[in-house]
């Protein structure tokens, strides 16, 4: 008899698409036999509804000076206050701990009362999930338990393998996911910790893509001396990217995302400073575009969503290939996508060509208008290239999400106003500006070789025993506390401004107004693709211009100087 495997995710992740992972593996193994569940937990309304009062309450304690990037910030105060709740012994050490942790993020200290408020709703959030999980796993009774985990899920997946376990000794209980391409990547203190802290709950990790591996564990062909596999454990076979099959979503509610997943290719071309892609994701490879617009119109067919998210680390070299083939099929599927700054984006006969060919959302890894930061960073792009790139993109009606990087090593207080006058110059051709500070990686990162003489713990030993994984800082300037307060300036200089940052469907639906109020060829808002009242095609009358001509606002040129 086939085995039943159980997977799931864990809150708390951004839920703008369903679980790439899990419902892939669903595909594959049913094609084998297994008898698959999967579920998200994350959009479960208990699970939102928890995350809403955290967040409620953390902005009791931060004032509204200081919530710059609230969300993104507020994840790494939730995921370790979810962690220490697991191993706390002392009350008060666990409440000195919460306060720390708010400190450290945002520079306030935290009255008693609110602490305690927060406390409460994480014991609500691990009773809920608890009680919920084991009804589930007493329904189904799952041979197998997995988890695919991010950094942000890892004290949630921990709480509920470690509690399969306790249930039922005879499930083998199963983790894997990109946390281990960063936070708790093989080799580091997190991932010894990791290891260590799962000893008698966790059986085995799968490092690596899944399909592969997963079926060789349910065929009892990996070393049972082990614990932690990757693919060297099967000959370092991988699926090829024409023989992947589509991801199974039919034990999740669609409604709930905003977009379905596609993918054109894997790892990437550069190796910015800061980023892991090219280190973890190996040789780049690229699908054939024929195959990767067949694959989106069948999922349409399937799911019925116009909008989907590339997973891809950058759209830019399978971009021009995919848009043709859009064209060529008359079919109208939008796509939301990691993006370079490059010569071909500055060039507005191209963005044009990409936004008729779907191209919906672009997110930019800007990172800083400052030219010495940006050498730092090594990506081999300007200032210029960048208004070239966003401006080209904006007039074309693409939505240009703009990241930015606060704080990286050797950012001066001129470079990071260099930033602020940058985005200041590009306003009205930028529909968010979201950035983040600079955060240190004990493994993979591209120069973390020549970081790591000035790394220190963020944390006394006392609060590493609760939060179980060391986090990391820089001895070196600018120091953690002047980054923050930049990130603060950063995002009121866009609040005055008026570029957003949306995080909520109200706050895009805003952000969506102002965009189609600044821009003729404006995309889309994301609620007409959330209703799904009618089949959108404007994108098909998109015209493409054959000849340079004077228009864009009064630019000079179609095609921008470099």
């Amino acid at each position: 008899m086939k085995k039943k495997i159980y997977l799931t995710i864990l809150p708390y992740w951004d839920p703008m698409i369903p679980p790439m992972g899990i419902t892939s593996l669903k595909a594959f193994l049913q094609d084998l036999g297994y008898i698959v569940k999967t579920e998200d937990l994350i959009v479960k309304k208990e699970s939102l509804e928890f995350y809403s009062n955290y967040f409620e309450t953390l902005r009791k304690i931060v004032p509204v000076e200081k919530q710059g990037n609230f969300n993104n910030i507020g994840h790494d105060v939730l995921q370790n206050h979810m962690m220490a709740y697991q191993h706390n012994d002392d009350n008060e050490k666990y409440e000195e701990l919460v306060s720390l942790l708010i400190y450290n993020h945002y520079y306030v200290n935290s009255d008693n009362k609110h602490v305690k408020e927060l406390n409460n709703i994480v014991d609500d959030f691990y009773i809920m999930i608890g009680e919920y999980m084991l009804k589930q796993i007493a329904e189904f009774q799952p041979d197998v338990f997995g988890v695919t985990a991010y950094k942000c899920t890892i004290p949630a997946s921990l709480y509920v393998l470690k509690l399969v376990k306790e249930y039922n000794p005879n499930i083998k209980t199963l983790m894997g996911g990109s946390t281990f391409n960063e936070s708790h990547a093989p080799g580091s203190p997190s991932f010894n910790a990791l290891l260590e802290v799962s000893k008698d709950y966790l059986d085995t990790i799968l490092i690596g893509p899944g399909e592969l591996l997963m079926q060789a564990f349910l065929e009892d062909k990996l070393d049972s001396r082990k614990r932690v596999f990757t693919k060297d454990d099967i000959g370092g076979d991988l699926i090829g990217l024409e023989s992947q099959i589509l991801p199974d979503y039919s034990d999740l509610d669609l409604n709930k995302y905003p977009c379905l997943v596609a993918t054109a290719s894997t790892s990437c071309i550069y190796e910015c400073s800061f980023c892991v892609a090219k280190k973890v994701g190996g040789p780049y490879r690229k699908k054939n575009p024929v195959q990767v617009v067949a694959e989106m119109i069948e999922m349409h067919k399937l799911y019925g969503n116009q909008l989907f998210f590339m997973t891809d680390s950058l759209i830019n070299p399978a971009l021009t290939d995919i848009s043709n083939e859009f064209i060529k099929s008359e079919a109208s599927l939008y796509y939301d996508a990691y993006f370079k700054v490059d010569k071909e984006s500055a060039d507005i006969k191209n963005t044009l060509l990409w936004r008729k060919g779907g191209l919906y959302r672009v997110r930019l890894g800007a990172e800083s208008g400052s030219q010495k930061v940006l050498n730092e960073m090594d990506k081999q792009i300007t200032p210029e290239q960048i208004k070239a790139s966003v401006s080209s993109l904006a007039y074309a009606g693409i939505k240009t999400t703009t990241y930015w990087v606060i704080g990286h090593p050797d950012e001066t207080e001129e470079d990071f106003q260099c930033t602020l006058d940058l985005i200041e110059e590009l306003k009205d051709d930028i529909f968010q500006a979201e950035c983040n500070y600079f955060l240190y990686h004990y493994s993979n990162q591209a120069k973390g070789d020549k970081w790591a003489q000035y790394r220190m713990p963020l944390y006394p030993e006392w609060a590493n025993k609760m939060l179980v994984f060391k986090h990391w800082t820089l001895n070196y300037d600018p120091v953690r506390e002047e980054t923050f307060k930049r990130v603060h300036r950063f995002e009121a200089h866009c609040r005055k401004l008026g570029i957003p940052n949306p995080y909520s469907y109200k706050e895009h639906y805003e952000a969506d107004k102002r965009w189609q109020k600044l821009h003729e060829n404006a995309v889309p808002g994301i609620m007409d693709f959330m209703k799904r009242e009618k089949y959108i095609n404007e994108n098909l009358e998109v015209q493409i211009p054959s000849y340079t001509s004077n228009n864009q606002r009064g630019r000079e040129k179609i095609i921008f100087d470099f």
